[in-house]
């Protein structure tokens, strides 16, 4: 439904480019407008609407119409999202297998200094100088 009245947009906006750059202007037709003749009919010095000018207006309406429709297409979700990607959210990841501590193995004593955070960083009691160079 969304793809249609994508489509039918798409095409009423192209044909309203063109009408409205086909349509004869206001400007073309001064004459009338200063007194030379035509100033007195029942629809002004204009005269009434041209039939392009209707078909326009009536282009222009369906292409607000379509708007609010995809408008409000798009605001509720069209549906199931779509991807190119092939995702499973539910798929679980294995968690890694148990390690068996033996028995016989030594505990640790609680006043054993920590490992440090980073193997490279120097020890707490200060830098470490740096290794003579090799020759």
């Amino acid at each position: 439904m969304f793809q249609a009245i994508l489509v039918v947009h798409i095409l009423i906006a192209m044909a309203l480019v063109v009408l409205v750059l086909l349509n004869q202007g206001k400007g073309a037709d001064m004459g009338p407008a200063f007194g030379s003749g035509a100033s007195s009919t029942v629809f002004g010095s204009r005269g009434s609407a041209s039939f392009l000018t209707k078909i326009i207006t009536l282009l222009g309406t369906a292409f607000f119409a379509t708007s609010l429709s995809l408008a409000v297409i798009a605001a509720r979700g069209v549906g199931e999202p779509t991807t190119v990607v092939a995702e499973d959210p539910e798929e679980e990841i294995p968690a890694a297998p148990a390690v068996e501590v033996p028995d016989d193995a030594p505990a640790v004593p609680d006043d054993a200094p920590a490992a440090p955070e980073d193997p490279d960083a120097p020890p707490a009691d200060g830098p470490v100088a740096p290794p003579p160079p090799a020759e």
